[in-house]
């Protein structure tokens, strides 16, 4: 146990939530082939497009002053950028409910799909959850409740995995998927909130005037930070939005189930590094030390962790998928092998996300954002035009490759130029 104990605090709280999060990453995993042969890609289709624009709202539903938790050094700060984030989640959340009301058989229409228009009608609850699950994660992030954080990680993992099953093999059609979706957002933020509830004194510190006062001190987050990560999201979701439209769900199914089942197991190790990563790298850029070598030492040591699993999960892509979640899954393991170049940059550029924020260059981000949207709806139009799903999915690869390599190297640019002055 010595020998495997890490030596410093870094690794150990990467460890930490790597060991939350890879019980909770397993559990979808291994239930996959059962949900594979419960529910039908047309299923996962309706699925992932709730799950799509539910997404890209939720981005954006505390108006992204939860990625500000991580900035002030003053905790009462911090809590009155909480409470703002949590007032702002919850009207957005009521205005949606309001939006969905009027014009829910219209946003049915536009993406071709009459199944999602029931479904429409559990996202702003869904959206609330979510907004509140940032905002928790990245308060026990500040504080360094690792623990919390593992902890709620699997709870959610499980009640998922719990209630598709059942639900699935009580109700054919999406319902399951979309209630555990739903279930397992509520109880992981029960746990989550837990800490800060029982902290009454400092509660107590919340005040309109902090609240305003944070708000228009971190202005930047949601004047830059939201319409990138609006933009990031819909980049990313712009193959399921137009596929939806223009190739069905089956379509959609198959990216769906092509994305998740490779980005799962190694978005273990991603977005652990990347929690515990943003908040040393917050430290240092506090106190002036070296944030550009610390940022380099990260990047070497994530890429050598995932770049051989990667490989060896695209080679034998087709053959696993069909073996694991059955015949008419196949087609997936083609859509992962020709998305292979976008999953690992993806992987390695979500790491080091916060960088914009934390040195105030969100305006920067949001131009990248801008051209990676543009390119992406593009190259899947060229696709759409010739008819054929494969060219959509090369170009998006190819475009998406383009913008994240113009990530990594801005941002190392910035760390450097800082350290050099």
């Amino acid at each position: 146990m010595k020998r495997v104990k890490p030596k410093n605090e870094f690794r150990q709280n990467v460890l930490t939530l790597m060991t939350g999060s890879t019980v909770a990453q397993a559990i979808p995993i291994v239930i996959s082939p059962m949900l594979t042969r419960i529910y039908t890609p047309a299923d996962f289709g309706v699925f992932s497009l709730f799950v799509a624009i539910v997404g890209f709202i939720s981005v954006v539903s505390s108006a992204r002053y939860e990625q500000a938790l991580l900035v002030p050094a003053d905790d009462k700060d911090a809590i009155n950028i909480f409470a703002l984030g949590f007032l702002i989640n919850a009207f957005m959340s009521i205005f949606l409910f309001l939006v969905i009301a009027m014009l829910s058989k219209e946003i049915a229409n536009l993406f071709n799909n009459k199944e999602i228009e029931t479904w429409l009608w559990f996202a702003p609850l869904t959206i609330f959850f979510i907004g509140l699950f940032n905002l928790l994660t990245y308060w026990n992030n500040r504080k360094k409740h690792y623990a919390n954080i593992t902890k709620a990680t699997i709870i959610k993992s499980i009640i998922l995995a719990i209630s598709q099953i059942v639900i699935g093999t009580i109700k054919s059609g999406a319902a399951g998927l979309v209630g555990g979706q739903i279930l397992s957002s509520i109880f992981s933020n029960m746990r989550l909130a837990k800490a800060l509830l029982n902290n009454k004194k400092l509660l107590k510190l919340i005040s309109k005037e902090s609240m305003m006062n944070q708000a228009k001190k971190y202005i930047n987050f949601p004047k830059f930070q939201a319409p990138h990560a609006m933009l990031n999201n819909l980049s990313s979701n712009v193959p399921t939005f137009l596929f939806s439209v223009f190739f069905g769900s089956n379509i959609v199914g198959f990216y769906a189930l092509a994305t998740r089942i490779v980005l799962a197991p190694l978005g273990i190790l991603s977005n652990a590094s990347a929690k515990v990563y943003n908040q040393k790298v917050s430290e240092l850029y506090n106190n002036n030390e070296d944030t550009y070598a610390f940022t380099i030492r990260f990047l070497k040591a994530f890429i050598k962790k995932i770049i051989l699993p990667l490989t060896a999960i695209v080679i034998f892509a087709p053959t696993i998928f069909e073996f694991v979640f059955g015949e008419n899954w196949r087609e997936a393991g083609v859509y992962t092998q020709i998305l292979f170049p976008w999953i690992l940059l993806n992987l390695v550029v979500s790491t080091i996300s916060f960088i914009p924020s934390l040195v105030g260059m969100q305006k920067k981000i949001l131009k990248v954002s801008i051209v990676l949207i543009i390119l992406t709806s593009l190259s899947i139009y060229i696709g759409i035009k010739i008819g054929n799903v494969y060219t959509s999915l090369i170009f998006f690869t190819i475009s998406n490759c383009l913008v994240l390599g113009y990530n990594i190297i801005w941002i190392l640019k910035v760390l450097q130029c800082r350290e050099i002055k």
